[in-house]
């Protein structure tokens, strides 16, 4: 059982997302926010595929940077905490629609992946303007700006949960990458320096 959970992590995600998703349609009438949360569940599916497999290769691009070589049942299985993380995203904002530190927590996680597939580009020097992920990254980040949008504009806010909603994303997406790094065998503290190097490198050539 654990061998078959690790070898089809993506398509086990995808099959209790859809079924998230179906159960929101069946629901009829909800807020905006919970129709957000909605389409970046949908989003979150999309990107988990674009990222892994239609295109894919981001983890090939992480692990070319430590010059590492993991197994396909590794890359696979590292999709478990991926999942798990998105499903929270999915689920606890949906339901707790009408707390903004928790909307503003995976507003964060959008614009944080927008970031992260954008920056990509030039740290790992592609020759065209994508990262594997990048186009549903960019519409991750659209949801999250239209997120903050409607908290601003309609006053659903205080400075609370502007900055403890990003704080408590980031705490998860550090511990996200964490155990994802440690599962393809790659020390997380020496993340900094490899990017560091790696960046550099580009510069010189």
């Amino acid at each position: 059982m654990i061998k078959f959970i690790k070898h089809y992590a993506l398509e086990i995600y995808t099959v209790i997302a859809m079924l998230f998703l179906v159960y929101a349609a069946m629901l009829g009438e909800i807020s905006f926010i919970q129709k957000l949360v909605v389409i970046d569940a949908f989003l979150f599916i999309l990107h988990e595929w674009e990222e892994g497999h239609y295109p894919g290769g981001f983890i090939n691009l992480i692990a070319g940077m430590v010059n590492i070589n993991p197994s396909d049942e590794t890359k696979r299985a590292s999709r478990i905490p991926a999942g798990i993380l998105l499903l929270l995203l999915s689920i606890v904002p949906f339901v707790y629609h009408d707390v903004p530190m928790i909307t503003m927590a995976v507003a964060t996680f959008g614009i944080i992946e927008g970031f992260v597939h954008t920056m990509g580009i030039r740290l790992f020097r592609m020759k065209r303007f994508y990262t594997p992920g990048a186009a549903t990254a960019w519409l991750e980040f659209v949801v999250s700006i239209v997120m903050i949008a409607h908290l601003v504009n309609n006053n659903l806010g205080v400075w609370q949960d502007y900055v403890f909603g990003p704080i408590i994303m980031l705490i998860c997406f550090a511990t996200l990458q964490k155990t994802m790094t440690l599962m393809v065998g790659i020390n997380y503290s020496d993340m900094p320096k490899l990017v560091r190097k790696q960046w550099s490198k580009g510069k010189d050539n």
